[in-house]
């Protein structure tokens, strides 16, 4: 895509951000938060995708379920119904700012496919030249096969960052950031090889990568000269704090 004043932004919202403490459905307010943060950067120019897990837990509820099911076709059944009450979570509270949503649905498929990914990329970059949409990224659950999973889409976010040519990731979670051994939030991180170790590998109840993922999701997109930042998405005004360029989450510069 071309350049222009105008940054382009992926944004990517695990499980664990946009559900209730439980997991075990969506949490509304942060639904409208979210897109009160968002519409205030697309008002001030620039352009925001959205790469949204959380289809699982939407559907948690219309197949009598009260956790994750651990099997993939009642996963992939319940992302089959959650994937359209995610959506018109997001589009009811997007159109609280007179903005629409645009669905697209990949699988790995689509992304390793020159054909498929040139199509998506075309039809990303019409949707954000009419300005007044927020295209919004999923895995499409429900045919992607259990080897393929993106890890709750960290990589897919950043496949989707190289594929928009977007000016930043902000992979946003239920943590402050990737966290030194005394656990305080480390700021900015040039080799992100250099801090694997500090990863450990555990995962909320509703997540499906762990900050293992997050790393190799960085990596891709640095690698690709895409700045990236891991942050909290609970925290209000994260995004743009990032936006500011001030000290918020873990920022990798791109190389």
């Amino acid at each position: 895509m071309a350049h222009s004043s105008k940054r382009i932004v992926v944004l990517k919202f695990g499980s664990g951000v946009l559900t209730t403490p439980r997991g075990n459905a969506p949490d509304r307010k942060q639904f409208n938060r979210i897109a009160a943060e968002i519409a205030q950067v697309v008002e001030r120019g620039d352009q925001c995708l959205i790469v949204s897990s959380g289809a699982v837990a939407a559907g948690l509820d219309a197949l009598g379920l009260k956790e994750r099911p651990e099997d993939l076709a009642t996963r992939q059944a319940c992302a089959a119904v959650g994937q359209s009450k995610l959506m018109r979570l997001y589009e009811t509270a997007f159109a609280n700012h007179k903005l629409n949503v645009a669905q697209l649905l990949l699988t790995h498929g689509d992304i390793d496919s020159r054909l498929r990914s040139v199509n998506a990329r075309n039809t990303l970059q019409r949707l954000l030249t009419a300005g007044n949409i927020v295209p919004i990224i999923n895995e499409n659950d429900s045919v992607a096969v259990e080897e393929l999973k993106f890890g709750d889409n960290d990589r897919l976010s950043a496949e989707v960052a190289m594929m928009a040519n977007a000016d930043l990731l902000i992979i946003l979670t239920s943590v402050d950031g990737l966290m030194d051994g005394q656990g305080k939030v480390i700021s900015e991180v040039r080799d992100p090889d250099a801090v694997a170790g500090l990863v450990k590998n555990e995962k909320g109840r509703l997540s499906v990568g762990g900050m293992a993922t997050k790393l190799e999701a960085v990596k891709l997109a640095v690698n690709a000269g895409i700045q990236t930042v891991i942050a909290s998405g609970r925290r209000p005004g994260e995004i743009a704090s990032i936006l500011a360029g001030k000290k918020s989450g873990t920022r990798f510069p791109a190389k």
